[in-house]
């Protein structure tokens, strides 16, 4: 499953509307795109193997709560897949099929709901990403984690960073996965290429969020603001 999917035993979210369409700014972003050496895996292992934990640069309003998802957060972790292109290192990620209940069509890093089998995060991300898009682990290099992401949905989502190697096949899960694609990361570590969008919430207040559009291709929400924060974490490693 995807972390983008709502838990059974929260209420009803925030009404059906087209992301796309709402307002956007440019967001002012207190870091700069990452250097082509950041970039590398070399740079990458550098930058990411260790457990992050830091204040990210994200809208206060991107984690409010949508209306009847209150409560405790649950557990979750998604894998950030590098993959190391000889063109470049890109980011795989997955659409979710336009027939489900939750969130159809978005795009989203593979991985779900912390399980009671699960060791530790770590092993949530590798089990959902195999079962999801059918990466084998024989191909992962875990480097470590980011800072955990809570969503408006009521997840605490824990980034799980790590090398692929680009001689994979995958098999994905065609009831939940329409799509298994790669995007550069020198594209997503560009500050600029982002947007912030803000929409109204039905008890009268409102949510920002922000998107990274990429050819046809509209990625926003929850991967959008891990996503920019992966870059400044790398921007500011190499500032």
């Amino acid at each position: 499953m995807s972390v983008t999917g709502s838990p059974t035993r929260r209420g009803p979210a925030l009404a059906s509307f087209d992301a796309k369409t709402q307002p956007w700014v440019r967001p002012s972003i207190p870091f700069s795109s990452v250097p082509s050496n950041g970039l590398t895996p070399g740079g990458l292992r550098n930058a990411l193997s260790a457990s992050i934990e830091r204040v990210l640069h994200i809208p206060d309003e991107s984690q409010r709560r949508l209306p009847g998802r209150e409560g405790p957060p649950l557990d979750a972790a998604v894998l950030v897949p590098l993959v190391m292109r000889e063109q470049g290192v890109t980011i795989l990620l997955t659409q979710r099929t336009a027939h489900l209940k939750d969130h159809a069509g978005q795009i989203s890093f593979p991985g779900g709901r912390v399980e009671a089998a699960d060791v530790d995060v770590i092993a949530t991300a590798l089990r959902e990403t195999e079962e999801e898009t059918g990466l084998s682990r024989t191909h992962i290099e875990v480097l470590g984690t980011l800072p955990r992401y809570l969503t408006s949905s009521a997840f605490s989502v824990t980034p799980v960073t790590a090398l692929v190697t680009p001689d994979f096949s995958l098999s994905p899960q065609v009831d939940e996965v329409a799509e298994v694609f790669e995007v550069p990361l020198s594209f997503i570590t560009d500050p600029s290429n982002y947007r912030l969008h803000t929409v109204a919430l039905p008890d009268g207040g409102t949510r920002s969020y922000y998107s990274v559009p990429w050819q046809d291709y509209f990625i926003w929400g929850a991967t959008a603001a891990m996503l920019l924060g992966l870059t400044q974490i790398l921007s500011e490693a190499h500032a």
